[in-house]
């Protein structure tokens, strides 16, 4: 198998700092995707950005294992959902799930957020995990938590929602994709990790903190992924 490292973000500036660094860069023909492959710290890379939403992180987690990549990583933002984090705090994710999924009714009858014929949630890789959290822990003034990721495309920005996921999910973080390239990385068994910087509160005023503090966290983020291409 390839020894390629898949990289995404959901946005441009979740993958600026890592595409400024790529070395012997190139762009391949894709249609769907602006798909960069290279390399950085002595490592394979293939980088694209996914578009916001579970479809989009879906078909690009697919297509980057189709090309080659034998280990995905997500790098991007996200929604605290527990009240002990704090703006650009990290999150590794021990395992994701899609929050947003509901097929309670009869005669169907799954526990909610499970869909048919698929795992409750997705598990991310061990070793993974651990190299993330060692990387991000590096980092000064900042928290670093293990937890489960919640997916859904919902933008949340209420405080009911944000109890209702803690108490329903456990979820440490709320975000739009990254249960979805977990449910692919393991149709594909490709392991996995999703890294998420806190960039808003996931309650009232998520928006204007998401706006103002996505840069900051963004930054966090690809130390994060920098940090881990050393360790790897």
């Amino acid at each position: 198998m390839s020894n390629t490292i898949g990289v995404i973000g959901a946005m441009p500036e979740e993958l600026a700092g890592l595409l400024e660094a790529l070395q012997e860069s190139k762009k391949l023909e894709q249609r769907a995707f602006d798909i960069y492959s290279g390399e950085l710290l002595g490592h394979k890379l293939l980088i694209a950005q996914s578009g916001v939403g579970k479809a989009n992180a879906a078909a690009l987690a697919q297509a980057l294992i189709m090309l080659g990549a034998s280990k995905i990583i997500f790098t991007g933002v996200a929604g605290a959902v527990s009240e002990a984090l704090n703006v650009g705090d990290i999150v590794i994710s021990t395992d994701c799930l899609q929050h947003d999924v509901d097929i309670t009714s009869e005669p169907m009858s799954l526990p909610i957020g499970q869909l048919m014929w698929e795992d409750l949630s997705w598990q991310a890789d061990t070793q993974l995990v651990d190299i993330a959290y060692a990387s991000a822990s590096a980092i000064p003034e900042c928290k670093t938590v293990k937890g489960r990721v919640v997916s859904g495309d919902q933008f949340i920005a209420d405080v009911q929602k944000v109890q209702w996921l803690e108490e329903t999910y456990g979820a440490v973080c709320a975000e739009m994709e990254g249960a979805a390239v977990a449910q692919i990385c393991h149709k594909n068994a490709v392991p996995f990790v999703i890294i998420r910087s806190i960039s808003d509160n996931a309650r009232q005023d998520a928006g204007m903190d998401f706006m103002e503090f996505t840069v900051l966290a963004s930054e966090r983020a690809k130390a994060v992924v920098f940090s881990m291409l050393e360790a790897i």
